[in-house]
């Protein structure tokens, strides 16, 4: 199915070759003043010219030490659409380099995009929610999502942007809900990304399935995950796309921690998926997929009927990830197990 992508392409009357050229850091101060003039055409070249340099790490660095942050947080707002998208492209530039992601979350960046959530151009939206994909990268910038607030502002925003933005808004997620999720779990996301387990497309489908698993790892995630999400979770396991049935498996692995998530489970039918999963090429897959068959043989009903596909956890002794040998042979024994 296709979708409308997302232009940056200029205005028409913006010719990018018509603006200054520009001599590194001997550039950067007069650019700084071309960005205080009254003329927006003088601002608009000053910008471009800009989004050529913070391309050298050493400019972005010499930037941030002259104070250009605090011209780009204030053209965030400008009225001039290719203003802000020229803006939001050079923020999202710098932070490619360890140094721009640096900068931005030590001046307040973060908190001052959260204006162009709302943007009615589509690629200054795009190009904020990619700063915020980069920064949750890093723990830092992680935590700086957090204290600006802005998961149930990115949650809400899957309900209504165009799905590569939404990708963009799953990856920020799963990054800044692995640090905290409980403002995630008061704002009713689980229940709009079970929505999205069934989304046409496998990109938005597997990210969301990944979301839950970030989710899954904080205690009062689990419980929720139990309640809501298993046996959606157990069907994509069957997913024509081996990433999308890995990221399940992995949601579903935290799920049945609890013995709730694992009658879920079992009432959902998983057994017979997760089986198959555990001949997957994807080690992920694979690993995940033993975890949860062991959670599940720690009830009698999910014991009873692992006991016949001992043989299946037997081949995996001989995998060539350690991991999945460990996890095969902590399945059979706990299949095996008998009562005393």
């Amino acid at each position: 199915m296709a979708h409308a992508r997302i232009s940056a392409s200029l205005p028409p009357d913006i010719d990018p070759t018509k603006a200054p050229i520009a001599f590194g850091r001997r550039a950067l101060p007069k650019l700084r003043e071309e960005l205080h003039s009254p003329e927006l055409l003088t601002q608009q070249r000053a910008l471009m010219a800009l989004c050529d340099l913070v391309h050298d790490p050493e400019n972005v660095y010499q930037a941030i030490e002259i104070g250009f942050l605090d011209n780009l947080k204030t053209l965030l707002l400008h009225r001039d659409s290719t203003v802000r998208q020229k803006t939001t492209e050079i923020l999202c530039i710098m932070a490619m380099h360890n140094v721009g992601r640096q900068g931005l979350i030590q001046n307040g960046v973060i908190s001052a995009l959260t204006e162009l959530l709302d943007d009615p151009v589509d690629i200054c939206r795009k190009n904020t929610h990619q700063i915020f994909e980069m920064m949750a990268k890093l723990y830092e910038g992680a935590v700086d999502i957090l204290r600006a607030g802005l998961i149930p502002l990115l949650v809400f925003k899957l309900e209504t942007e165009p799905d590569e933005i939404q990708e963009l808004i799953l990856d920020t997620l799963s990054n800044s809900l692995r640090v905290e999720a409980s403002e995630a779990l008061a704002t009713g996301a689980v229940i709009i990304l079970k929505e999205k387990l069934t989304h046409s497309s496998v990109a938005i489908r597997s990210k969301a399935a990944w979301v839950l698993l970030e989710i899954g790892t904080h205690a009062e995630g689990k419980g929720v995950l139990c309640e809501e999400v298993t046996p959606a979770l157990v069907s994509l396991l069957e997913d024509s796309d081996p990433q999308v049935q890995a990221s399940a498996a992995g949601a579903l692995m935290f799920a049945t921690v609890k013995p709730q998530g694992r009658f879920s489970a079992l009432a959902a039918e998983a057994i017979p998926p997760l089986l198959k999963l555990v001949a997957e090429e994807t080690i992920k897959a694979r690993l995940s997929a033993i975890k949860t068959l062991t959670m599940l043989a720690e009830l009698p009903e999910g014991r009873k009927t692992l006991l016949d596909h001992i043989d299946t956890f037997q081949q995996c002794l001989n995998d060539p990830c350690e991991a999945v040998k460990r996890a095969a042979k902590i399945a059979i024994s706990v299949i095996k197990w008998k009562p005393c």
